[in-house]
């Protein structure tokens, strides 16, 4: 089991490279107009707010931080209110000895939400924050009125280090660690269960996004999710895999600006009028699966 959490580990990078990474684009960054600790769910969430506009909820993934945004800040500030936050238990956030589970980290964020008074967002979620938003538009519908996911998967099989531990049963328990890291893992490997009638049942508007060298998400899920969702778009990024936030910030920062601020998305139709099973926006050429 040893072998294949560390083949996730690198697949998802690095702490120290999101680390590495942030004291280069701090210099990017413009100063934010509210920063702090939400007292929430009975922990302390870092949050940072820039900019102004229609609000924007950037959630990372797991094991980075908010910090993995800072490049793009700049641009998604300009017409946006832009929110970002570490998730409980990591970067600056605090956590308790309630395991950590996606729902949990939904309430999280929710929770922030209301605490910074903002009743709706377009939210914008790479591998866990995408599951966060998955969660989110599942039960709470109504606080969305975009999602742009990229590289989240549904089921544990979805990301390849998981699938063989999970057909095997091989699976760590989920529970509270005293390692956050390995608490972390469990969740990977345990979490999350959305099933297709779930996925089925999304009413917000939403932009699936794999990056086209991605090494820990499967393209077949990540199709999956974009046939299975009503009304999904799906977009290749190009260049770029698992990390494309940190890979190509420009890139990624237009990918999301073209599909919240496209005049012309709507919420999805009803199934009985739903005429395919998704629009696919290919921003680079669609990777082929390697036989076997």
């Amino acid at each position: 089991m040893r072998g294949r959490m560390a083949m996730l580990a690198a697949a998802l990078g690095t702490v120290a490279l999101f680390a590495a990474s942030a004291s280069a684009y701090q210099r990017a960054v413009p100063k934010p107009k509210d920063s702090g600790f939400a007292q929430v769910d009975g922990i302390s969430l870092f949050y940072q707010v820039y900019g102004q506009g229609s609000p924007l909820l950037l959630i990372p993934g797991g094991l980075s931080d908010a910090d993995v945004w800072r490049k793009q800040i700049p641009v998604l500030a300009k017409n946006h209110k832009v929110i970002v936050a570490d998730s409980r238990g990591q970067g600056r956030s605090t956590r308790d000895d309630e395991p950590i589970t996606y729902e949990l980290m939904a309430d999280d964020y929710l929770a922030l939400l209301d605490t910074l008074k903002v009743d709706k967002v377009a939210l914008v979620g790479w591998s866990d924050g995408g599951i966060i938003g998955l969660d989110i538009a599942l039960r709470h519908p109504e606080r969305l009125t975009r999602m742009f996911i990229q590289a989240a998967n549904a089921t544990p099989d979805g990301a390849l280090a998981y699938a063989a531990l999970v057909a095997a049963g091989d699976l760590p328990a989920l529970r509270h660690y005293d390692d956050v890291t390995q608490e972390i893992h469990a969740l990977w490997a345990n979490e999350p269960n959305f099933t297709e009638e779930d996925l089925a049942s999304i009413t917000v508007p939403t932009m699936v996004a794999i990056g086209e060298h991605d090494e820990a998400i499967s393209l077949e899920h990540t199709i999956f999710l974009a046939d299975t969702i009503p009304g999904a778009k799906l977009t290749i990024l190009p260049n770029v895999g698992h990390s494309a936030p940190i890979e190509d910030p420009a890139g990624y920062a237009k990918a999301v600006l073209d599909f919240v601020d496209d005049p012309n998305g709507s919420a999805p139709e009803a199934d009985g009028d739903r005429a395919a099973p998704f629009s696919t926006i290919v921003a680079g050429p669609v990777p082929q699966k390697t036989p076997g």
